[in-house]
């Protein structure tokens, strides 16, 4: 079915910086029709309805689950079918799917789920859904990155998260800002691409451990990085992504 709405995806949307993104879009505008991309129709149906329930009439744009696992190229081209079939096009890509290893598993074991996820799978769901994105009228890829992945800042021993290593991590969001950046440049005759920094946020990226560690810690609420990228998609911060791309949740960019 064709929809004059803004076709937004959001991948690893049933929890975390995800499932508050697909709320503060949704309630943001009802210009928009939100897909709510999960590895599992289960738990997305579940976050629908979560949704659905903590925020009721304040929803404004349509929501809708699709299923995603980014890791697994058929349910990937699955998906893709599934947009083009009933919307024609996409129009916002948010690559927020992404995990960090915290295990006790040997390193390459670590650096290579950790890419899996966060480098290998942006890249082809990115380039699966590029025919989509190319019949919108104003498209955007956004890649959910981190400050940790930014070279500068991990030379500069000022830096608030010098102390923590993490290279598994720092690695996968460094080789993503590059995914971006070569986007950026590929694309910049047809599309806006940016990176987007949420800082540090309670979330299940680092599963139940990490999330009391964070909460316990002062991270920020993921609904803070929720609202910014709204602003995003928004056009809110076209300024930024014109000047590098780098988006920081605070305002204004990151080095590279």
């Amino acid at each position: 079915m064709a929809t004059d709405k803004t076709v937004i995806l959001v991948t690893g949307a049933s929890s975390g910086i995800g499932y508050e993104t697909v709320a503060a879009l949704s309630v943001t505008s009802t210009d928009f029709h939100v897909l709510l991309a999960s590895r599992s129709v289960d738990k997305g149906q579940k976050a629908l309805a979560d949704l659905q329930s903590t925020y009721g009439p304040s929803l404004k744009s349509p929501i809708s689950v699709i299923q995603l696992d980014v890791c697994d190229q058929q349910s990937i081209q699955s998906a893709k079918t599934e947009i083009e079939t009933k919307f024609g096009r996409l129009d916002v890509l948010i690559n927020n799917a992404g995990i960090i290893v915290y295990q006790q598993v040997d390193q390459l074991t670590a650096l290579r789920q950790t890419f899996d996820t966060n480098v290998f799978a942006q890249q082809i769901v990115t380039e699966t859904l590029e025919p989509l994105l190319r019949k919108s009228a104003r498209p955007y890829i956004i890649y959910v990155s981190s400050e940790m992945g930014s070279i500068t800042t991990r030379l500069d021993p000022t830096f608030k998260f010098d102390k923590l290593r993490g290279e598994s991590y720092r690695m996968s969001k460094a080789a993503l800002n590059m995914l971006a950046a070569c986007h950026r440049r590929n694309y910049e005759d047809w599309c806006k691409v940016a990176a987007f920094n949420p800082g540090w946020c309670v979330s299940n990226l680092s599963g139940p451990q990490g999330y009391e560690m964070r909460k316990k810690g002062g991270a920020r609420d993921p609904k803070e990085p929720a609202l910014e990228l709204a602003n995003v998609v928004l056009g809110k911060r076209d300024e930024d992504i014109a000047k590098n791309g780098m988006l920081d949740i605070d305002g204004g960019i990151l080095p590279w």
